[in-house]
């Protein structure tokens, strides 16, 4: 790291920082705090829900991944992802800013008290805000070891660093501060994306090395599937993408929950979809690349930054670490947004009758602590990650496992075809998944595709099945009415 590549880091984060304060003048009250007063872009909502759907994660594990698994990454991961969002462009994206329409919700479990009922909801808005608390600082730890590696810089001021401006813009812009933060993350990613992929290109030969250097890479790297990303793999994995993506990751669903009308919506998943169908094919071909030009690497996880460090001149390897913050920034601060309004709508008028009756102002004030607190706690777990051990891991392990089994009740609760399906069924199906997700990691050896697959499909099937034994005239009224206003299009 030389002075020009210090210098695009602290511009990149200064330029958080004004976001933020920029933002603080568009906010008057929590529902702008929350969901941007419902009057989201739907261009602006697309490139945050894609922004934020990633982090560095990409650039390091994918990367490795990419090093010794070639181009099967891009199918299991981007082409799933691209199909699950445009699918849920047109059939769940609506619903959600049709919730807010109808029902003045900020936060994504807020109707989850109608649909079901109060301990329902407090079940699955505990569990999500617990274990995301470890997930976000698993998240903030990743970026340390990315500046420590980068920069020499110790883990816990990298953490710091990138965890203090993120609580500046979070705290003080809200939703609003995040999307246009995630706006220029995004354009600082596909500045020094386009920036690697064409020195990589003009140093493997040209534009005909797009498809020659799968002649140099093993026979293996370019088939669409390799083990164990089979295409039953892609099969199972797609169902957990598909809730993931589409409001299971709550931080995604107020992308949609924010936007003015539910074809705002999905117009904003489709554009979300067609960037990850096109935007990994440059991102990962310098991955692809790095085994001809790195050959033998013991840790393909560092191929990437390695790459940065031998091709890029000075101020382009900050810009290429300006993008792996940005990415992983997008991604924490949309939790921490997100989080706070389950917090502040859901969780706080339940533990306590003065957080009932709030005006806007008074929200928002709640908010703005709710969200300070929640990122300050969880850059303490990042700064202590070490002292976890192996815990942090096993937490992060169980959030990606709660994640399928809740996104059940949450995304299927909002169809006609499974309204019979009660409180009973919605907790009775995050058992079972859990369960599963237990036998599947714990009890029995069984292959990946169903390691990942099976607790969704359990939860389901469980979900389902209990509502089709449910009698049509125990389902109250005003399920009835959510269901039928979120599937009705508006006027």
């Amino acid at each position: 790291m030389q002075f020009l590549d210090w210098f695009a880091v602290v511009l990149f984060f200064l330029i958080m920082v004004v976001i933020g304060f920029w933002s603080y003048k568009k906010i008057s009250g929590s529902d702008d705090f929350f969901v941007a007063g419902g009057k989201l872009p739907w261009w602006l909502s697309g490139i945050s829900h894609h922004v934020s759907g990633y982090s560095g994660a990409v650039f390091v594990a994918y990367a490795g991944l990419a090093y010794t698994h070639g181009f099967s990454i891009y199918v299991w991961w981007a082409i799933t992802i691209t199909v699950a969002v445009i699918v849920g462009a047109y059939i769940m994206a609506p619903r959600w800013a049709r919730l807010r329409i109808n029902y003045n919700i900020e936060s994504p479990t807020e109707y989850l008290s109608i649909r079901y009922n109060v301990p329902t909801q407090q079940l699955m808005a505990w569990c999500g805000v617990i274990l995301k608390l470890f997930d976000v600082g698993a998240k903030w730890a990743a970026i340390g070891i990315l500046l420590n590696v980068f920069a020499g810089i110790p883990i816990v001021y990298g953490i710091l660093i990138s965890g203090i401006v993120s609580l500046i813009y979070i705290t003080i812009g809200g939703l609003w501060a995040d999307v246009w933060t995630d706006f220029a993350q995004f354009v600082v990613q596909i500045i020094a994306g386009l920036v690697m992929f064409f020195v990589v290109m003009k140093m493997m030969g040209g534009v005909s090395s797009l498809t020659g250097i799968w002649e140099q890479l093993p026979a293996g790297h370019s088939q669409p599937f390799s083990e164990p990303y089979t295409i039953w793999y892609v099969f199972f994995y797609f169902f957990v993408v598909f809730l993931s993506y589409n409001g299971g990751t709550w931080n995604l669903a107020t992308r949609y929950i924010s936007s003015p009308s539910g074809e705002e919506a999905k117009k904003s998943g489709l554009l979300s979809g067609i960037l990850y169908l096109i935007w990994p094919l440059f991102l990962f071909f310098p991955m692809w690349a790095a085994p001809l030009i790195l050959p033998g690497l013991e840790d393909p996880t560092q191929s990437y930054g390695l790459l940065a460090q031998e091709l890029l001149p000075a101020g382009l390897v900050g810009l290429v670490l300006a993008g792996l913050f940005a990415a992983t920034m997008s991604m924490t601060s949309s939790d921490a947004n997100t989080i706070s309004a389950v917090i502040t709508r859901d969780i706080l008028p339940v533990l306590s009758e003065k957080y009932r009756q709030l005006t806007q102002k008074e929200s928002l004030r709640i908010a703005r602590i709710t969200t300070f607190t929640f990122t300050f706690l969880t850059l303490i777990i990042g700064i202590y990650s070490e002292k976890f051990g192996g815990v942090l891991g096993l937490i992060i392990s169980w959030f990606g496992a709660l994640i399928g089994p809740i996104s059940i009740p949450m995304l299927l609760g909002l169809f006609p075809a499974f309204k019979r399906s009660d409180s009973k069924a919605a907790i009775s199906s995050i058992i079972a998944g859990l369960l599963m997700f237990i036998i599947t990691k714990y009890v029995v050896d069984f292959p990946l595709s169903l390691e990942i697959g099976s607790p969704v499909l359990v939860s389901a099937i469980i979900y389902i099945g209990m509502g089709y034994l449910n009698k049509e005239e125990n389902v109250r009224k005003e399920v009835e009415d959510l269901i039928e206003a979120v599937s009705t299009k508006e006027k």
